[in-house]
């Protein structure tokens, strides 16, 4: 049958041909089941909405922060999309894919909406489709954070860049055995698996190299810091006036702050001040931060104030305790997950530094070392920004002396410190004496925690620090 146009009443669209066309009645019995006709002569790949999943904590909103890629760049599998930021962490968000970008959903600054589409992508069809429950969903990836693959019913703890790398290299990762956290697989164990297996000898690595102390004919003196001297110098920014009022949405860690603060409301906040004699403290911080900066770590004041709180949590644990919306159950927490507020550019944020009650000095500032490095990048991941059981926040970095602190639900208890000034005290002969003091603000949450045992757990706390070595009787 020769013909230049072909009608179909169920499956075959109304095409024209300029060709011949020769088919049979049995083509058209089971035209309903298989497509005879193409539009193309050229076959183009299978087109995938690729949808933002759900990243936990019910967010249902994200902002896009970041493009990594545009219209028509080729991508492959845990290839970063983009970044996005929640109003608690940001998320980078990584591809399920090989193939082609053909459409971004969102522009900068652009709000988009878990289980709705974010970009196109053209898959090669020849390849095949997972079923489509399973490919519209993209596993949202923090820098540090880490994500669970299931193989085997055997949960493997790895980030994108060593899963892709153990990809490359068609190795299973549970054949690995990792030697991170937790027994999270490391570029290293990928190195060292295929060095096993080539007999090729692998360069060390350089995280091991530690930089010993100059010699003390090399040293460059340091010039004498007067803190009670110094004069602070405003930070002075360009005006644009405009005369126009301006309007903008609450968005990220400030819509966050929203939420938290409206929950703190309804917490009868009850406060308590004092003031710490940080002197042979200071002493011994200036002994130990040459051997912390050996290691790499930056020791500052705080790993000693979260160790010294988790010593006094461990004698009074309502204060690392959460009270329930319909007040009625009070769930003491075994963890100390103390979170630090630090000031960023996006905001206020607080991560926390987990299970502090079984670390060391020296991991905790290692660990508040990552955190602050991630933060001042914006990069915190989900995992370092929920959980916390307890908060300090160091206001003396900027400056003042007392603060009336916010409890952040559900937690019950908050410290505020101020700087540390050199003031005149007396000793136990009546004696002047130049004294390190800083001063210490407590809130807590009234309808659980009475005036004394706050005050209880300040004394305790406050010892500590005004004899750091007590701190060594009861470290575990």
């Amino acid at each position: 049958v020769c013909t230049h146009r072909v009608r179909s009443c169920s499956s075959i669209r109304f095409i024209k041909s300029k060709y011949v066309c020769v088919f049979d009645k049995s083509a058209l019995k089971f035209s309903h089941q298989q497509r005879l006709f193409r539009t193309s002569a050229v076959s183009r790949g299978q087109i995938v909405q690729f949808k933002l999943s759900d990243i936990g904590e019910g967010i249902t909103e994200v902002t896009v922060k970041e493009w990594y890629i545009k219209e028509g760049d080729s991508v492959s599998q845990f290839d970063s999309i983009c970044e996005v930021q929640s109003d608690k962490a940001s998320v980078t968000i990584t591809s399920r894919y090989d193939g082609i970008i053909r459409k971004l959903h969102y522009s900068l600054d652009e709000i988009a909406y878990v289980g709705k589409p974010l970009v196109d992508i053209e898959i090669d069809a020849s390849k095949g489709v997972a079923p489509a429950e399973d490919v519209v969903e993209a596993p949202p990836m923090s820098h540090e954070e880490h994500t669970h693959q299931e193989i085997k019913g055997h949960k493997t703890l790895a980030t994108p860049a060593v899963r892709r790398l153990a990809m490359e290299n068609n190795i299973k990762l549970s054949e690995i055995v990792g030697t991170g956290k937790d027994n999270r697989i490391l570029k290293e164990d990928i190195l060292n698996y295929l060095a096993k297996q080539t007999g090729a000898i692998l360069p060390p690595s350089p995280k091991a190299d530690i930089i010993p102390p100059l010699p003390k004919s090399e040293t460059v003196p340091a010039p004498p810091k007067d803190k009670a001297r110094k004069i602070p110098v405003p930070v002075s920014r360009p005006i644009v006036f405009s005369g126009k009022d301006k309007t903008e949405p609450v968005t990220g860690f400030h819509k966050a702050m929203v939420k938290t603060m409206s929950a703190a409301l309804k917490i009868p906040h009850f406060g308590y001040c004092d003031e710490i004699d940080m002197t042979q403290l200071v002493q011994l911080r200036e002994e130990l931060k040459p051997l912390a900066q050996i290691r790499g770590v930056k020791l500052s004041f705080m790993p000693f104030f979260i160790k010294a709180a988790s010593l006094g949590l461990l004698q009074y644990p309502i204060l690392n305790a959460s009270l329930d919306e319909n007040c009625q159950n009070v769930t003491y927490k075994a963890s100390h997950n103390i979170g630090v507020a630090m000031d960023t550019e996006q905001g206020l944020i607080v991560p926390n530094v987990k299970n502090v009650q079984v670390c060391s000095v020296f991991e905790i500032a290692s660990e508040l070392n990552r955190l602050q490095s991630l933060g001042s990048a914006g990069q915190l991941g989900t995992s370092d920004l929920t959980g916390g059981t307890f908060t300090l926040s160091n206001v003396g970095t900027i400056g003042g002396t007392y603060t009336k602190p916010v409890i952040l639900p559900p937690e019950v208890a908050i410290g505020a410190l101020g700087k540390i000034q050199v003031l005149p005290r007396f000793n136990g002969k009546g004696e002047v004496f130049k004294a390190q003091i800083m001063n210490v603000s407590w809130s807590a949450d009234h309808r659980i925690i009475d005036g004394a045992t706050m005050a209880r757990f300040s004394n305790l706390w406050k010892s500590y620090l005004e004899n750091p070595a007590s701190m060594l009787l009861d470290l575990k």
